[in-house]
């Protein structure tokens, strides 16, 4: 695994989106030069629902074989299908149903109507990703992983002061207690975020600086989740420049 990271910082949220849809489209374009199948994982949000849809409108769109690409979900409120604030809806209407793509290769998490039992949601989800899942591996070999950063540092639905969501042994965990609403949520564990290939983080905004710098300073874990996000091979926040107030010099970085 490599340390490295890097901050790339645009001067606003329409450049930052810009900027990481046409990175994320030439990088998935070489990955499936060199591999069969491409996963990623997606995340919610404003920033981003605002990627997503920056992908959609990009012009190298239908550039890429979607009929090879798979989307999983880094966390998901536990909502009825279709509930307005459900990532999977969110995403659905600002990228997916606009590509070539079958629906077997959305992997949603399970709805509140489908499991009402939010134990066996965490179980069921954990099955599939199972069924993805190269013999010595925990998740499936996700290329890309999207993730957000909440103003506590939090990252999917992995918040502060949960230490235990560190060492959980499963790949999918049930959060009864969130400390913003919806409190049932559903979330990868740190351990399968970290099994990635690589994690973008896309954040905007000064509410984001604070979580950002202490991260990058090494801050606790369990004080700042997004302290313990580490790609296999490369973690990238890509912020705008009210996001970068506190990051430190050396660590913001040209080019990818």
């Amino acid at each position: 695994m490599t340390n490295d990271r890097r901050v790339l910082i645009h001067p606003d949220l329409d450049s930052l989106t810009g900027s990481v849809a046409a990175r994320f489209l030439t990088k998935l374009i070489d990955i499936l030069d060199e591999e069969d199948e491409a996963h990623i994982v997606l995340t919610g949000g404003t920033v981003g629902a605002a990627t997503q849809r920056a992908i959609r409108d990009s012009s190298a769109r239908d550039t890429v074989d979607w009929q090879r690409v798979h989307f999983w979900w880094g966390d998901e409120r536990f909502l009825p299908a279709g509930h307005a604030d459900r990532n999977d809806r969110q995403a659905r209407e600002a990228l997916l149903d606009s590509l070539n793509l079958p629906e077997a290769n959305i992997h949603a998490f399970p709805t509140s109507d489908d499991v009402p039992d939010i134990a066996e949601a965490a179980r069921v989800y954990a099955r599939e990703l199972a069924e993805w899942t190269k013999e010595g591996a925990i998740a499936p070999k996700f290329a890309i992983t999207f993730l957000g950063v909440g103003p506590d540092g939090h990252v999917a639905s992995l918040f502060p002061g949960r230490e235990r969501y560190r060492s959980d042994p499963n790949t999918v965990i049930a959060v009864h207690d969130a400390p913003k609403p919806p409190p049932e949520r559903l979330s990868l564990t740190m351990s399968v975020i970290n099994s990635s290939d690589r994690v973008w983080m896309v954040l905007a905004g000064s509410d984001k600086a604070s979580a950002l710098g202490l991260a990058l300073a090494g801050a606790s874990i369990n004080e700042v989740p997004v302290a313990g996000v580490q790609g296999r091979k490369r973690t990238v926040f890509f912020v705008d420049g009210a996001a970068a107030r506190d990051v430190p010099e050396a660590l913001i970085a040209s080019t990818y």
